[in-house]
């Protein structure tokens, strides 16, 4: 980078923006080298933990699990090993996306808030405003919300159309 750029994260869209005030309007401004190579990368990561998180897990911990008993019916050993290879998998799954999202919070310069549990919040704090409601969703948010909704979706369409009953039919 050439000396005398300054270099500014952005804003919440990922709009990279010249910084303000009289002492940094002097300075060229040029945005961070290769920064829509970095947010692309970010989203398809935080798309394929999120995706994986409801599909190559379950897969996954289910391959593990029936490998783990060499019995031809099911047994607790299996059962324990898939419960135990999937939670975690969801774990470090989890994990991930939510590293990636405060790395993608960073890089965009979007501020970090207070995270409080919500049972620890005052019934009062109303005021206070989440994050969200001040700064916007960013991709990487969206992208795991059309996840969940994506599956959600395919999961109601397979019960109601595909699956079938378990009941034996007696009429």
């Amino acid at each position: 980078m050439a000396k005398g750029f300054i270099v500014f994260a952005g804003d919440i869209h990922g709009r990279y923006t010249q910084p303000r005030g009289p002492r940094l309007r002097a300075q060229p401004y040029a945005p961070p080298r290769f920064a829509l190579l970095k947010r692309l990368t970010m989203a398809a990561a935080s798309a394929f933990l999120s995706i994986n998180l409801w599909t190559g897990a379950p897969l996954l911990a289910l391959w593990v699990g029936s490998h783990s008993s060499d019995d031809t019916v099911l047994s607790m050993q299996a059962v324990f090993v898939v419960v135990l290879v999937l939670a975690v998998l969801v774990s470090l799954m989890a994990l991930a996306l939510a590293w990636l999202d405060n790395a993608y919070d960073d890089f965009i310069g979007r501020p970090h808030a207070e995270q409080r549990l919500p049972w620890l919040r005052s019934m009062r704090a109303e005021a206070e405003g989440h994050i969200s409601a001040r700064v916007g969703t960013t991709l990487l948010e969206r992208i795991v919300i059309a996840s969940v909704y994506l599956a959600v979706i395919t999961f109601l369409i397979w019960f109601f159309f595909f699956a079938g009953s378990s009941v034996p039919n007696t009429f």
